[in-house]
């Protein structure tokens, strides 16, 4: 049992069943009826959102646990979403496969999070967003959530460069109130990046 499977044992949501609310803000920026890709969704709550949304979405994660409540919720919620259990070290994206791409709080170490970035780049079609949100390093010591190990928070130029051949629409480090369940609760340093893949393709 991994410690997300741990992590997610039991009835309550552990970061909540509400949407990420930069994720909310942003979602119309997705093609109509797309088909959506969300890295590291855990218990489903943006999956579940986004597929309310009209979207055709797949969650991936390696917690198993996380993913059978995913689809329960989404059943509860009246939506259907599918789910792939795998980690992301042994998962390669296809390529020109998604409208979207949502990484919520994924923390990836640096060589992991640098070729899964240079995959995305492709495996979106052209005209898809990629959509993330993460904690930087200027987050460890505030115990409001996130790692403790500054390698799994990227800081907006690395992502600038690892995703390079999408155009940026938004790359901004800022500070912002995050309460969303117990993992997730008051001030803290976070990425916001946007990108696109250009409609001509790369």
């Amino acid at each position: 049992m991994t410690k997300f499977d741990q992590r997610y044992q039991g009835d309550t949501f552990f970061y909540g069943t509400e949407p990420n609310t930069f994720l909310a803000a942003q979602a119309s920026r997705i093609p109509a009826g797309g088909a959506v890709l969300s890295l590291g969704e855990g218990e489903g709550r943006n999956a579940v959102f986004l597929a309310q949304q009209g979207l055709r979405v797949q969650a991936l994660d390696e917690s198993a646990v996380g993913l059978d409540k995913a689809v329960r919720w989404a059943a509860a919620r009246g939506v259907a979403i599918t789910t792939r259990c795998v980690h992301l070290a042994q998962y390669t994206l296809a390529a020109n496969r998604w409208d979207a791409i949502v990484s919520i709080w994924c923390h990836l170490d640096s060589p992991l999070r640098r070729r899964l970035h240079a995959e995305v780049v492709h495996a979106l079609r052209p005209g898809g967003v990629f959509i993330l949100e993460a904690y930087t390093p200027a987050q460890i010591g505030r115990g409001t959530g996130g790692p403790s190990d500054a390698d799994l928070l990227p800081s907006a130029a690395q992502l600038n460069a690892e995703l390079a051949g999408l155009e940026v629409l938004q790359s901004v480090e800022l500070e912002r109130d995050v309460h969303e369940g117990q993992g997730h609760r008051g001030r803290s340093a976070v990425v916001q990046w946007i990108g696109r893949r250009p409609a001509a393709g790369i």
